[in-house]
């Protein structure tokens, strides 16, 4: 059994809509009211209560997801450990599945490292998933907790310095450039780690990075006429000569096409690896995903859905998941992944 987004939005839509709810920290004086639910993923609405102040907001699908994507039975999930400070509204969804029926209120004690030493402290708040013993719903219900946790410090993704050509998408604004490149360099060094060799975008690969061009990073390919898999498909090399990464391995596979889309739309880079997909034979194993902002869930699983891009199959390659796994693989150097791995971090559309 697992927690699915539906589950989640199913069980906060069971709740009233006339009344106020109370977050689980006692000193919190807000209240969250549920306006409404969009079944099956979301987004909902609420109206936040502080005081006098009255604030509509909104709980979003792509908070949801990765919320539910956190909770296994009996094991303690702290929201602000799934989701760092990504989301405002963060603290409403955990009150408002504190509510229902499957989630109780848990505080597992906790072992805080000091240099050398390790010590026992009071539990934060957490949620737990207890389905086989459900409580009433509307209320919060705290459950008794022996677990003890280690609360390692969090791992943030560092990228050194971008020097960007006057020549490398102009019309793009520096910030876009920057967070499209930090992603890219990423999505390079996650597959060298991984053994594969990768290619860059031949308009991105006099990118400055660490006052080298991405096209020294590890890995990293200038040519994909010199690759033996694609040697005899010169019109698949052209069409794949601007798509922003790709995965290559062993001369035989092709383990991932991908395009980024931080600002430029989703059906760009769909169009790119159609083009490219009709070009070439039907290599095994090969994911075409658009990889892009969290916020962008709902659009790119629409626009991967169509009906122009279906046999493509596209998936969806959120940035905190390639940054996830990026910070895997500097941190704990894996390699020989299955292809069951590589999936976890992707989401495909459902019909």
């Amino acid at each position: 059994m697992k927690v699915t987004p539906s589950n989640i939005v199913n069980a906060i839509g069971r709740l009233s809509r006339s009344v106020f709810f109370d977050y689980p920290t006692k000193q919190t004086r807000t209240k969250i009211k549920i306006i409404s639910v969009g079944h099956p993923l979301g987004p909902i609405k609420i109206l936040r209560k502080n005081g006098p102040t009255e604030t509509e907001q909104t709980i979003s699908s792509s908070m949801i997801q990765r919320y539910a994507a956190a909770f296994k039975e009996g094991i303690p999930v702290n929201i602000d450990r799934v989701l760092g400070a990504s989301y405002n509204t963060r603290s409403a969804l955990e009150a408002l599945l504190a509510h229902t029926p499957e989630f109780f209120l848990c505080r597992p004690h906790r072992v805080q490292f000091q240099e050398s030493s390790t010590i026992i402290k009071t539990g934060h708040k957490h949620l737990i998933w207890n389905p086989r013993e459900p409580h009433a719903e509307g209320v919060i219900q705290e459950l008794p907790c022996a677990l003890t946790i280690s609360e390692l410090p969090s791992v943030e993704t560092v990228y050194g310095v971008l020097d960007f050509p006057i020549d490398v998408a102009p019309e793009l604004d520096i910030e876009v450039k920057r967070r499209h490149t930090q992603i890219q360099i990423a999505l390079a060094l996650i597959g060298h780690q991984l053994g594969f060799r990768t290619y860059i975008a031949a308009n991105d690969q006099g990118i400055q990075y660490n006052r080298k061009p991405l096209i020294e990073l590890p890995g990293v390919i200038a040519d994909l006429a010199d690759e033996r898999l694609l040697q005899a498909y010169s019109e698949g090399v052209d069409a794949a000569r601007f798509i922003d990464c790709l995965w290559l391995k062993n001369g035989r596979f092709m383990p991932a096409v991908m395009e980024i889309e931080h600002s430029t739309g989703v059906t760009s880079g769909l169009n790119r690896m159609q083009r490219f997909k009709n070009s070439i034979p039907a290599f095994e194993q090969t994911r075409w995903a658009i990889v892009a902002p969290d916020e962008d869930r709902e659009d790119v699983l629409k626009k991967c859905s169509e009906t122009q891009f279906k046999n493509l199959k596209a998936q969806y390659f959120p940035y905190s998941a390639v940054e996830e796994l990026y910070g895997l693989c500097m941190r704990r150097r894996i390699t020989g992944v299955s292809e069951a791995f590589l999936d976890s971090f992707m989401e495909t559309p459902v019909d």
